[in-house]
């Protein structure tokens, strides 16, 4: 999983990215080109690093809990599908998927990786479906990099079915701000976990890799559960899984690193309007 975090020991240092504006005077025009032509730039990166079994923390722990809540779904849209890897693991469940994600290189290897979803370049923020055409929609990891947020919920609740599934997949926004990282105090020995701004939203493009900038969004959880709600994606769940192997293994096993989360789970139903509510009756 690609994260603004640091997860090396550090003495307070922290990712390096560009200066953030305040909040909301970047156009969302500019912002969403720019994070279009980065990710442009830095698919194949993202698809040799993190996917088709590359990454640990897809295999181990991200992948089996999509599996877990998806389990049953009939028709499945993937949003922010990237090379496919989640839309491959729910076929394989035997749901029929589609597959949407704004950045032509990814829809591209998605095709050419195959399977029997159907993948299109399209936005969270227009989804190109009909209302109430899919009974779960799955969300992982990419609203991070979408700046509407509130714009893709909607979209997301107009193309589920009244009780649909919303599952959406988040760095976890307490624990994993801009800014966090394991910090060793020199003179103890002892690690801590050093939490960045959490309460303010950080819009900014970040070096996460030798040569690879890319924009993230962070926004407290409260914004992502107040668009849900006014949705009317009512929250039925949450997860908060402990770091897997893979990425213990990665913090030298410092004690308590298993106690800090780096993912949430959101499990949400869509509630039927009055009108729908009134057509049941009939």
């Amino acid at each position: 999983m690609s994260d603004r975090s640091t997860q090396a020991t550090i003495l307070v240092r922290c990712p390096d990215h560009f200066e953030h504006p305040p909040a909301r005077t970047m156009t969302t025009t500019l912002t969403v080109m720019v994070g279009d032509s980065l990710w442009e730039r830095h698919a194949a990166w993202w698809q040799e690093g993190f996917t088709d079994g590359a990454d640990p923390e897809y295999e181990d722990q991200i992948l089996p809990l999509i599996e877990r809540f998806l389990h049953g779904s009939r028709r499945v849209l993937d949003v922010g599908c990237g090379e496919g890897q989640v839309s491959r693991r729910i076929a394989g469940l035997g749901a029929d998927v589609v597959g949407i994600d704004p950045t032509a290189a990814q829809i591209r290897v998605a095709r050419e990786r195959g399977g029997p979803t159907h993948f299109m370049r399209a936005r969270s923020e227009q989804i190109p479906s009909t209302s109430a055409s899919f009974d779960a929609v799955v969300v992982c990891l990419a609203f991070e990099h979408v700046e509407s947020f509130e714009a893709a919920i909607q979209e997301v609740a107009r193309v589920l079915v009244p009780g649909g599934l919303f599952l959406l997949l988040l760095a976890h926004p307490l624990l994993q701000p801009p800014g966090s990282g394991w910090v060793e105090d020199l003179d103890s020995g002892d690690h801590f976990w050093r939490i960045g701004p959490y309460l303010p939203d950080d819009v900014a493009i970040d070096e996460i890799a030798p040569g690879v900038r890319l924009q993230f969004t962070h926004r407290p959880l409260s914004e992502y559960v107040h668009a849900m709600g006014q949705a009317g994606l009512l929250i039925e769940d949450m997860v908060e899984p402990a770091p897997s192997a893979a990425v213990l293994a990665e913090t030298g096993d410092f004690p308590d690193a298993a106690t800090f989360p780096r993912l949430m789970v959101l499990c949400a139903r869509r509630a039927a309007s009055s009108s729908e509510r009134a057509e049941l009756q009939r």
